[in-house]
């Protein structure tokens, strides 16, 4: 089942969509290591998992204000980045691509800038010059569409920790070559159902 039809299975509750994306974070993000620093938060329990009912660009908005005032207010030790999975709204990619300059103002206008940041993560993420069935786009694609709010200091000391850290993108769409659709297909980090 994509995101696009999601909304004609508003059935599935928070905890399931929450599982499809713990699922997606173990299986694809850890388990190909395509994001090294993962593994660390994950295992110290310091993601948290919010699921946005947002049906509109403008509710998300204030989601992800809140979310990032509550991630700078937070002990990191407690909570080290947040997960804002929005399942009902910006299914479209395009229309999710667009609202990041939303959310990247929204971290300016709060005064965050240079404490946190958002990366983002969606069904159907795609490259610039890359068609949509490119593997390489799957690096970035997760079971629903999620806004990752990040500390700065935590990703400082990751780049730091890990060597050849600019290398990794690279690192991850030769894994995506390797595996290839079928294996993609075979860890199984779809939508809940």
């Amino acid at each position: 089942m994509s995101t696009a039809n999601l909304d004609a299975d508003m059935n599935v509750d928070d905890e399931a969509i929450i599982g499809a994306t713990r699922r997606w974070l173990e299986r694809a993000v850890i388990g190909l290591n395509l994001c090294p620093f993962a593994k660390a938060v994950v295992v110290k329990e310091q993601v948290r998992y919010v699921v946005s009912p947002a049906r509109t660009p403008e509710e998300l908005l204030e989601t992800l204000m809140d979310e990032l005032q509550d991630l700078a207010d937070a002990d990191p030790e407690k909570t080290d980045t947040t997960l804002l999975i929005h399942p009902f709204v910006l299914n479209d990619f395009l229309d999710f691509n667009e609202f990041l300059d939303v959310a990247d103002a929204a971290v300016e206008d709060m005064s965050l800038d240079g404490e946190l940041q958002v990366a983002n993560f969606h069904p159907d993420y795609q490259f610039a010059d890359t068609d949509p069935n490119d593997i390489s786009n799957y690096t970035n694609r997760a079971p629903y569409p999620i806004l990752q709010l990040l500390r700065e200091d935590s990703i400082d000391r990751a780049v730091e920790a890990i060597p050849d850290a600019e290398d990794i993108f690279e690192k991850n769409i030769e894994t995506m070559e390797k595996l290839g659709h079928e294996g993609w297909d075979k860890l199984d980090v779809g939508p809940a159902r």
